[in-house]
């Protein structure tokens, strides 16, 4: 069985040593999913440019994408870390188990945006006329559209990495659902 390790700071570049050092100042720790990607010489800077870039969507909107993303993807990292950042953006923990279970009933836009994410992922990337419907009926716009696209990519990029991988987990683990 192929066995991964996560590496330290001193096993990475000096340029990513750099972004260890700001992950550190701004997280208070780097998350093995970070360190992981240092084992590439541009895969962090790359992975938190895309991650980080501006978007239409406000940051509660893309954690209903992470969420929903990574469920269907099966990523329990993505899951644990996901639910830790949905609750600091203002999700209580049953809103965040709801929406990973498919629906956001407390929210009508939020959960066309939880609908057309897993619809998204579903149909690799063929999302249901009914999906796409209600989507656009909640007020969200082809640019936005653009946006939750970019944010399953960006997420099942991650997803997919631990997936592989399987690194541990150093977020509280969510509930199995």
């Amino acid at each position: 069985m192929t066995k991964f390790t996560v590496p330290t700071r001193g096993e990475v570049s000096e340029n990513n040593q750099a972004i260890f050092d700001n992950l550190q100042k701004g997280l208070g720790f780097v998350p093995n999913l970070y360190a992981y990607y240092a084992k590439n010489e541009t895969a962090l800077g790359d992975y938190l440019a895309l991650q980080n870039r501006k978007s239409t969507l406000k940051a509660k909107e893309r954690e209903v994408i992470n969420l929903v993303t990574s469920q269907i993807n099966g990523c329990r990292y993505c899951q644990s870390a996901h639910t830790v950042l949905g609750k600091m953006n203002g999700f209580t923990d049953e809103q965040v188990i709801e929406m990973r279970k498919g629906s956001a009933s407390f929210d009508t836009k939020l959960n066309a945006l939880v609908k057309f994410t897993a619809s998204v992922l579903e149909n690799r990337g063929r999302a249901t006329e009914e999906s796409k419907d209600a989507f656009f009926e909640a007020g969200y716009t082809e640019a936005n559209l653009i946006d939750v696209v970019i944010a399953v990519g960006d997420k099942t990029i991650s997803n997919y990495i631990h997936n592989v991988v399987d690194f541990p987990i150093d977020f509280p683990i969510a509930p199995e659902l």
